[in-house]
């Protein structure tokens, strides 16, 4: 179980689980069977369990020359905030790891993979851990979703990109594990009985699941025992319900399916710069010469200016991020009431930006009802593959920010009993199993490779 005190162990005897997520990073160490905790991330006072995946760079005169600087995690926030202007923001990254035809970036005249930004990332994360990274051991246990994020993506390739990275880094020996088997591997340290335990993993890329057959180990310090059953898993999580959010509320405001006019035409401006803006991972990629210069041709002759002057404004004034948080705020509280506001304001850009909504639940509950059956069919599935009803389920374990949705809570509610149903550690619950993993005397027996 987490222990909330740091061991004086010495950094050999560590043993380390990474879950690195599409909206967060946790870092979790273990140097005790059983016991595991979070590595601490402490800017301005403030300690975060979590490591924001966001990275900031900046390129910084030093007067002979200059120098490509970059933060991360909360760092990158912050210095984005104070100069969004010279900061090239990037977040999600993590789901272009699948993606064939993500084979790098451009920033400030740099190239980067991404192998080149999870290891610049990683290195980031591990100088502002005050410490306790400062010696690796060799061996890390990493967490890894079922189903990678983006169109067809590429299983392998995707792990290519995480070991290089994770080499360069320092690792001799990674295991992937299964998230959601990590964070049953975690849950089950508190079963004093055999049980068939149903996982659900929603995390911001992808939503993933696992069934599991645990047995206790008889005696003290017995070894738990697990039988894998099944696996599922799908690209649906926390960032596509953010995108219906302002796919239907905030879009209509900017500009969505405008008209302009093209001599004696009335056309509709193409909505792929709209549903690109709505993808936090693609946020950074809008503010470019080539597709503001598209935008303000647009603009030029359109027929209603305001809207797409206002997306306009969004993207050079690099206000993707506090938008972001604002949707994020507002979709957390529809988990809490019937209805929630969304009131964006920024100012100081020559005029005052403003975009409103009240969104219901019910509404709300309606746009996200084809990624809804989604989830229920990735659930079918883990069932199915594993040849049970889910009667044969004895505990399902919720874990990620989205099982506090009541759409997505109901569906468990309504296939299980809802007395079996448990949450908790909900950002931390992966990181507690890879480093308890990583701990136990087998971890190769957790490996993905290994069950399935």
């Amino acid at each position: 179980m987490p222990s909330p005190s740091p061991s004086s162990s010495s950094s050999a005897a560590i043993a380390l689980g990474l879950d690195f997520g599409t909206t967060n990073t946790v870092i979790a160490a273990s140097t005790q069977p059983g016991v595991a905790r979070t590595l601490p991330f402490t800017l301005a006072g403030d300690t975060h369990a979590t490591f924001r995946s966001a990275m900031c760079f900046w390129d910084e005169d030093t007067g002979a020359a200059h120098d490509l600087r970059f933060e991360a995690g909360p760092w990158a926030i912050e210095r984005f905030i104070d100069d969004p202007i010279d900061c090239r923001f990037l977040q999600s990254f993590k789901t272009f790891a699948a993606s064939r035809s993500f084979t790098e970036t451009h920033i400030h005249g740099r190239k980067f993979t991404f192998e080149d930004l999870l290891t610049a990332f990683i290195e980031k994360m591990r100088s502002h851990a005050g410490g306790a990274l400062d010696d690796l051991p060799p061996r890390l246990v990493a967490g890894r979703p079922v189903a990678f994020a983006g169109v067809n993506p590429n299983e392998a390739l995707a792990l290519e990109r995480y070991e290089r990275a994770f080499r360069r880094v320092g690792f001799g020996e990674i295991l992937y594990v299964y998230e959601p088997v990590a964070a049953a591997y975690f849950f089950a340290q508190r079963l004093t009985q055999a049980a068939t335990v149903l996982v659900a993993d929603f995390g911001g890329g992808t939503s993933d699941f696992s069934i599991i057959r645990f047995e206790p180990g008889s005696g003290k310090g017995g070894a738990l025992k697990s039988i894998p059953l099944a696996h599922s898993g799908v690209a649906v999580a926390g960032d596509v319900f953010d995108y219906r959010i302002l796919e239907h509320a905030i879009l209509p405001q900017l500009g969505h399916r405008a008209k302009y006019r093209s001599i004696d035409k009335i056309l509709e401006v193409p909505t792929h710069f709209h549903h690109r803006f709505a993808q936090w991972n693609q946020l950074a990629l809008m503010k470019s010469p080539a597709v503001l210069r598209d935008l303000r041709e647009y603009l030029r002759y359109a027929i209603e200016r305001d809207g797409l002057g206002k997306f306009i404004a969004l993207i050079e004034n690099d206000l993707g991020y506090p938008l972001y948080k604002a949707v994020a705020d507002t979709k957390a509280a529809l988990s809490n009431a019937p209805s929630a506001t969304l009131a964006f304001r920024a100012t100081g850009l020559g005029y005052d930006l403003a975009l409103d909504a009240t969104i219901e639940r019910a509404a709300f509950d309606q746009w996200i009802a084809d990624d809804l059956q989604k989830i229920e069919d990735a659930v079918d599935e883990a069932l199915g593959e594993a040849r049970l009803d889910a009667k044969d389920i004895d505990r399902v374990f919720l874990t990620g920010g989205t099982s506090f949705v009541p759409a997505v809570r109901a569906i468990f509610d309504q296939r299980f009993d809802p007395t079996r149903i448990e949450t908790g550690d909900q950002l931390e619950s992966i990181a507690y199993g890879l480093a308890l993993i990583a701990r136990s005397d087998d971890p190769q027996a957790w490996a993905a490779s290994a069950s399935r």
